[in-house]
């Protein structure tokens, strides 16, 4: 019954051929255990040794053996890992179908090079609070979402979309934000390095080349020196697939959303090579006007296994895309023309032109390397580099409005042109965030005896940022003039244009001469050792984990600095972090754990110098997080439950927001004009998250699976904190000094619970559906006292899926549809914001709103449909 998408998570380490040495052949098939339909691409490995197989598109496989008897272990992505046990009878022997349970928690079918280095929850005895998304849901569940949109079904976990323009999301896990979640793909570290953020639209490549996604809430598994303080989300990619074969397949959505995909894999030849290969392409209008958006994904990767104790992969990935934005609009204006409503963009000459936007193309090389020193011993290495091109899309000088509200290039052309000299008095123009980034993590794991495991490795990262804005198009005018660089006493006239294409973005951006409002550079360098202890006999085990880790950093000013100090003092920062806990299993079908951990993190490079200058912060010291865990699991063939208890402090966290202005305001004694970015940061903030989570899985009729999810938090600021308003040149507007002791932490909801189910109709044909509401909700202002909560909400998703097999043999050509209608919440800012405007039950002038002190939550609804075909 599983998708062909399951059937290429077949990876590298699974990849032994027939040996010459056989004495024998075990024959049988993988079943689903719930459906009863075969589970193609399923791994069949004799246990304690890389020798293994998979099994074919009828989920029938065949094992050459060396030994008469022995034990097997069959696992497939989504399901509990099975052992069976074997006798060779006259040099073979049938084992039938070997039935697996569902288990959306495990990932123990995805068997990658670098295994040593994902670190999954399976890696572990010791458990976790985990939930994983398997690569068949994905690819059903997808559409024209963000790929973080496929972690909603889990507890803990909230999602929105910032600009409502494509990749625009952010992700909150346990009530932290994205930079207090580490991110990592196949156990690389992904955070950005200056501030620990996460750009979706980097990645909308993910979803295509993803095996799967775990997420491992609070502490993780992970043993590198990174401080999961939300949780820890690991994607697992595609590697070099075994078997021949590839797909392709279209998709279409809701406003003009359209999007091509395709892939190949040339199967692992006698020599051992092999290739796959996948390519897509999409574009759209967007849910909201004027956010089109486009862009491809590319994935390549070549697999080698010159002999049963080396396995080499090599990959390299990248999603160039660029899209359009929505910000900013008043209260009336949103009422009266719409949720879709856009005013960031106009016509000029009679063509469509916006002024908000982002572009960017992230090319990500590894080469990863598997090493079975011995029986007892392995050596996982990932060598890695990336290189991010692009930045967002805006606007320099005085913006002019038609009678509807849209942007008037044509008047502003006008403007420019009639300019007395030649200069701009409005221009369009890229803030470049382009880095170089390269890093090595590798793990050695030995087994020091039956009961206890020692993993140690080390994690070495280097990373040159560089940050500068350009000029797009000058709408007319001769130049831009630009009065603020130091080095150009007299002013700049900046008269060459950059494009925001994002393939000539790797390679054309303005040379240092043709930069204005800003020009730096920053270089981060790494260090980190980590090791893990873990004992286990029979139904207890218990881990011990350490991870130290030092930084360096400067940075160079080209701008506000002449060529004597352009170069800020080096600032070197040492952090590490301890986890211990333990685990006791009390039959096959309950068990219970402990976990605690502590981190001294340090800050990040932005909060290192102050306001974007050289000048060091004296007043920045680590970040010190104690976490606490506790859980109790119960499993059967038909119902299993997680409940998860945690306690998270966090002291001496820095935090940001923004705002734009709707009238021109007197800041600290500033005068700030209209429809002006500003950025709050408050500092020395400590947070106190805790809560309970609940998820099950059931199965009580067959061909049924129904999944729920339920989470109650309570997280609030303790203490004081200093509150800096910076504009969007990074100046210090103003600041202050503030009690937040009790204080709701916003932007994301405290209160979820959630259900869901997925029921076979007939054979290839099911339906699914998943509800979730979110009560509890405050408005993301940063911290604050006194918070204003935002009403509850509930959305509901619901697809179908149907398998058509074509007329072949094995079953292997096929074609897969999928319909889907989803619900989607977006933030909208807002330049006017009265506190009377609170959205109703049954109020239909807000019908679909919930207002906040930062915003509105708009609420739609999308559709799309795919039709792939599997050969």
């Amino acid at each position: 019954m599983k998708t062909i998408y399951n059937w290429i998570l077949t990876t590298v380490i699974a990849l032994i051929t027939t040996t010459a040495f056989s004495q024998g052949t075990i024959t049988g098939s993988v079943v689903d255990g719930s459906f009863g339909g075969p589970l193609p691409g399923a791994n069949v490995m004799v246990k304690g040794s890389t020798s293994g197989t998979s099994t074919d598109f009828d989920g029938n496989f065949t094992l050459n053996v060396t030994e008469n008897s022995g034990t097997i272990v069959v696992s497939y992505i989504g399901f509990v890992a099975k052992q069976v046990n074997y006798t060779l009878s006259n040099g073979s022997t049938n084992i039938g179908a070997v039935k697996l349970q569902p288990d959306s928690e495990e990932l123990e079918g995805v068997v990658v090079v670098g295994s040593g280095i994902i670190d999954l929850a399976r890696d572990r005895q010791t458990p976790i609070a985990v939930s994983t998304i398997p690569a068949k849901e994905i690819q059903q569940k997808i559409g024209t979402q963000d790929v973080s949109m496929m972690l909603v079904n889990t507890p803990s976990v909230y999602v929105s979309s910032q600009s409502s323009g494509f990749g625009d999301s952010q992700i909150r896990v346990r009530g932290f934000e994205q930079d207090n979640t580490a991110y990592l793909l196949n156990g690389q570290p992904i955070n950005g390095m200056e501030d620990g953020k996460m750009y979706w639209s980097n990645w909308s490549g993910m979803a295509d080349i993803a095996n799967g996604i775990q997420i491992q809430r609070g502490l993780g598994s992970s043993k590198l020196a990174i401080s999961s303080v939300g949780g820890t989300v690991n994607f697992v990619t595609k590697a070099t697939d075994m078997n021949e074969g590839g797909f392709a397949s279209i998709g279409v959505a809701n406003d003009n959303y359209f999007k091509t995909t395709a892939a190949y894999n040339t199967g692992i030849s006698e020599g051992g090579f092999g290739a796959s290969v996948l390519l897509s392409h999409w574009q759209g209008d967007g849910y909201n006007d004027g956010t089109y958006g486009s862009g491809q994904s590319y994935f390549i990767s070549f697999g080698y296994r010159p002999n049963e104790k080396h396995n080499l992969n090599f990959l390299i990935t990248g999603a160039p895309q660029q899209h359009d934005q929505s910000y900013s609009k008043s209260i009336e204006t949103y009422l009266e023309r719409g949720r879709k409503f856009n005013n960031n963009n106009g016509t000029y000459r009679g063509e469509y032109m916006t002024e908000v936007g982002n572009y960017y193309h992230k090319p990500v090389m590894n080469l990863n390397w598997d090493w079975e020193v011995s029986d007892r011993s392995q050596l996982s290495t990932v060598l890695y580099g990336s290189w991010g091109r692009g930045g967002s899309i805006g606007s320099v000088g005085s913006r002019v409005r038609n009678s509807e509200g849209y942007v008037d290039f044509d008047a502003i052309y006008q403007n420019n042109i009639n300019s007395p000299d030649g200069s701009a008095t409005y221009a369009l123009r890229n803030s470049v965030n382009n880095h170089s980034w390269y890093g090595l993590v590798t793990n050695f794991s030995h087994s020091i005896n039956d009961n206890l495991d020692w993993n140690v490795g080390f994690d070495l990262r280097t990373y040159k940022g560089n940050h500068f804005r350009q000029i797009k198009d000058l709408l007319g005018a001769d130049y831009y003039e630009d009065t603020r660089n130091v080095r150009y006493p007299d002013g700049n006239q900046i008269s060459n244009t950059y494009t925001n294409n994002p393939w000539s973005a790797v390679f054309n951006y303005a040379d240092e001469e043709d930069r204005y409002a800003w020009d730096y550079d920053e270089r981060i360098n790494y260090g980190g050792l980590f090791t893990q202890l873990e004992y286990s006999v029979n139904n207890f085990s218990a881990f011990f984990q350490g991870a130290i880790s030092n930084q360096t950093h400067v940075r160079w000013d080209r701008y506000q600095y002449t060529v004597e100090n352009e170069e800020s003092e080096k600032v070197e920062n040492f952090g590490y972090n301890v986890k211990g806990g333990g685990s006791y299993k009390f039959n096959d079908n309950n068990a219970f754990y402990v976990n605690a951990g502590y981190y001294s993190r340090q800050p990040y490079h932005d909060n290192i110098y102050l306001n974007f200058t050289n000048e060091v912060n004296p007043l920045t010291e680590n970040e010190k997080i104690l976490g606490l865990e506790a859980g109790y699991s119960f499993k059967s063939n038909f119902f299993s439950a997680n409940l998860n208890l945690y306690r998270t402090s966090w002291k001496d966290r820095v935090t940001t927001s923004s705002r734009v202005t709707s009238d021109s305001e007197v800041i600290g004694g500033n005068t700030v004009p209209a429809e002006t970015l500003l950025y709050t940061t408050n500092e020395g903030v400590e947070q106190l998250h805790q809560g309970i989570e609940l998820d099950f899985t059931a199965f009580p009729v067959n061909r049924l699976r129904l999944k729920g999810f339920l989470s109650v938090g309570d997280w609030e600021y303790v203490g004081n904190s200093r509150t800096t308003i910076r504009d969007e040149d990074r100046n210090v507007l103003d600041f202050n000094d503030e009690d937040v002791d009790g204080g709701k932490v916003g932007g994301a909801a405290q209160f979820t619970v959630g259900l869901g189910f997925n029921y076979e109709i007939i054979r290839n044909l099911s339906i699914d559906s998943d509800y979730r509401y979110y009560d509890n909700l405050y408005s993301d202002v940063g911290a604050v006292k006194e918070n204003l909560e935002l009403p509850g909400y509930g959305l509901l998703d619901s697809g179908v899926s149907y398998k058509m097999i074509l007329s072949d043999s094995k079953n292997k050509n096929s074609i897969d549809f999928r319909f889907n209608v989803n619900n989607v919440l977006h933030k909208i800012y807002l330049s006017e914001l009265r506190t009377n405007n609170f959205a109703q039950p049954g109020d239909e002038t807000y019908q679909g709103l919930a207002v906040s002190n930062e915003g509105y939550f708009g609420f739609g609804r999308t559709w799309n449909f795919s039709m792939r075909f599997n050969f």
